[in-house]
């Protein structure tokens, strides 16, 4: 029988950075074999290991399994892909040699269509989807702080994201990330999932860049948070047209949850204030092409995309100045 059913998984991090980093160490201090690839923080992880602040519970693992190559890891049971998705480029090179020929590649990744290109490199059946729900930041080489939240919803993936229904896999790996601490939410339709996780990514994401501010701040204003509302309908509508229903009850939690989160710049914000290349094709491009292909368009959706585009291509000339 396949180790996926089993207790006795293995997990390869590939990005261990604030969130694949905060995920593999909370596995690996509860007890899994947790191996780590890295890349500028290598030296610094090899030596040190990891260091999780988290609000009440801090914890240190003086010693991690350490990787600055996927070609010298060890196959695993489950591949967590927790890479930007403007590295996934990168992922023909980096899946083949990690994971076991009947293990699965978790993808921890913002957006839409990502699993796609993922199973053209390790087969459709290889491929399961996860949208996380989590504040932190990494502060140094090494160094994770957790804000908030840290919820993850799995979901299977099948091709042209037809609903898969709840695996024996995703018990068992949801298990693990239970035993480690982590919240976790089986959905039988991996599709609905994302469209629910753009309903936050779209607004806070887009408007933490271009108007410069924090959730908090673009949640104070009524003029910010009109905006909110409506580009959260939007993505409502791009669902709708890929059949899939989202509730208004769902859009009140996002800004209830919200609301109530410590003041956070997003992770685009920050990959924007660090002159990093930033998830806008994965998070607004793919969907708006998704949408436009059966003739629906996204006008405030399509605006933001295209002055995301602009900073972030004035951004990358700034960066080699």
């Amino acid at each position: 029988m396949s180790s996926l059913y089993s207790n006795q998984l293995t997990y390869a991090i590939l990005g261990t950075g604030a969130l694949g980093g905060y995920y593999g160490a909370c596995l690996q201090r509860a007890g899994k074999e947790v191996h780590f690839l890295l890349h500028s923080d290598y030296d610094r992880v090899k030596e040190h290991g990891l260091v999780i602040e988290s609000a009440g519970d801090d914890f240190a693992l003086p010693q991690v399994h350490a990787y600055d190559s996927a070609s010298t890891m060890p196959k695993c049971d489950v591949v967590v892909v927790a890479l930007k998705t403007t590295q996934n480029h990168l992922l023909p090179q980096l899946l083949p040699p990690v994971v076991k020929d009947d293990g699965v590649v978790l993808v921890l990744q913002n957006g839409l269509g990502i699993e796609q290109e993922v199973a053209q490199i390790v087969g459709n059946y290889q491929v399961m989807g996860g949208l996380c729900f989590l504040c932190s930041n990494k502060v140094g080489a090494g160094h994770i702080r957790h804000l908030d939240y840290k919820e993850i919803k799995l979901g299977e993936y099948t091709p042209n994201y037809q609903p898969g229904g709840i695996s024996e896999r995703m018990q068992s790996i949801g298990a693990d990330f239970e035993k480690a601490g982590i919240p976790i939410q089986l959905s039988a339709d991996l599709l609905l999932a994302r469209w629910q996780k753009l309903v936050w990514n779209i607004p806070y994401n887009g408007l933490s860049v271009i108007l410069n501010a924090t959730t908090s701040a673009l949640m104070a204003d009524i003029n910010t948070l009109a905006l909110i509302k409506e580009l959260m309908n939007e993505v409502v509508t791009g669902a709708k047209t890929c059949d899939r229903l989202i509730s208004d009850s769902f859009i009140d939690e996002m800004l209830n949850h919200t609301a109530k989160m410590k003041p956070y710049r997003t992770s685009m914000k920050i990959d924007y204030d660090e002159k990093r290349v930033l998830e806008v094709e994965a998070i607004f491009g793919n969907p708006l092409r998704m949408v436009q292909e059966k003739g629906i368009q996204l006008p405030r959706i399509a605006t933001l995309y295209q002055q995301l585009k602009f900073l972030d291509a004035k951004n990358r000339i700034k960066n080699k100045d």
